[in-house]
């Protein structure tokens, strides 16, 4: 059992306290999921500019990993333009112009790569939200939107790497946080790997991100690739999934994993129990809804 949480400031130039909220949300469900908690984070891009986070660890091994992704900044004409070392995190924003997926896998080969993307940043580690807030200062940040994850380790060790969110490796920008179990796993992820892809885990979520990815790279869209996703992914599922500028659910024919949503004008929040939506208003009647099983949608910054 895991809880999952998004959240999405539906204005095109809105800035929402996004930390704050997936905080609020993921505080509100932690008892699905205690063991570990993350958060991706999207907010304003700057061209030609990646921003990206790893696991380093700690002295001396932190150390040598840094000079590892350095030297392999330097192998693929990446600039570095600021850096930052934040517990067991190496943070830092690159001048990039090359093509994402080569890059991306060189960096996996340097050190495990959390993220990479233009606006996206994930957080994650073992504890609870606040814990885990403390550590990274989750609340400070301001942004569009986001995605959050409690995890309740059943099928891996706890530990700062198997937390959620994932992003889609060697794909820039896209996360995604899963409540399930994808049972075709094996099958789907060989028939990727054929092609060429790298997979840095053996987590199922992994795979629905880079196949979602794999899609929208192909000119399909995020609602098409999540239409296709219901047929093609085996087993129980609701996940949240979003990019630069959408956020989106899909939700499996049996509907064993719960999922509800509250939308206004301004807003969309969706979680796996609504007592994560009253944290976010508390002492309001919000008039929620529990998407069907078998259904997907989609949500962007358009307006």
């Amino acid at each position: 059992m895991c809880g999952i949480a998004g959240i999405m400031y539906k204005t095109r130039d809105s800035q929402g306290n996004t930390g704050q909220a997936l905080i609020d949300m993921l505080d509100g469900c932690q008892h699905r999921g205690p063991d570990s908690t993350g958060f991706a984070l999207y907010g304003a891009a700057v061209e030609d500019r990646l921003r990206l986070r790893f696991f380093v660890g700690e002295g001396d091994e932190a150390e040598d990993a840094v000079e590892r992704i350095k030297a392999r900044f330097v192998e693929h004409g990446a600039a570095l333009v600021e850096e930052e070392r934040i517990g067991n995190n190496y943070r830092c924003t690159v001048s990039y112009t090359g093509d994402i997926q080569t890059f991306a896998y060189a960096m996996e080969h340097a050190a495990k790569v959390i993220s990479i993307g233009s606006s996206l940043e994930i957080v994650k580690d073992v504890g609870g939200a606040h814990d885990v807030d403390d550590r990274y200062h989750v609340h400070a940040f301001r942004g569009s939107h986001g995605l959050g994850h409690v995890r309740l380790a059943t099928e891996s060790d706890v530990k700062p790497e198997a937390s959620h969110p994932f992003w889609a490796t060697g794909f820039a920008d896209v996360a995604i946080v899963h409540n399930g179990q994808i049972t075709n796993y094996w099958k789907m992820r060989r028939r990727l790997e054929q092609r060429g892809f790298e997979f840095t885990t053996d987590n199922d979520s992994e795979l629905i991100a880079v196949y979602l990815a794999d899609k929208m790279s192909q000119g399909i869209s995020l609602k098409d690739a999540l239409s296709t996703s219901i047929d093609d992914l085996d087993g129980t599922f609701s996940f949240l999934v979003s990019t630069k500028d959408e956020i989106g659910y899909a939700k499996d024919r049996l509907a064993a994993k719960p999922m509800i949503m509250y939308e206004t004008d301004d807003l969309i929040a969706v979680a796996s129990e609504e007592v994560s939506l009253n944290r976010l208003f508390p002492g309001q009647a919000l008039s929620t809804m529990e998407p069907p099983p078998g259904t997907f949608n989609t949500w962007s910054r358009s307006i």
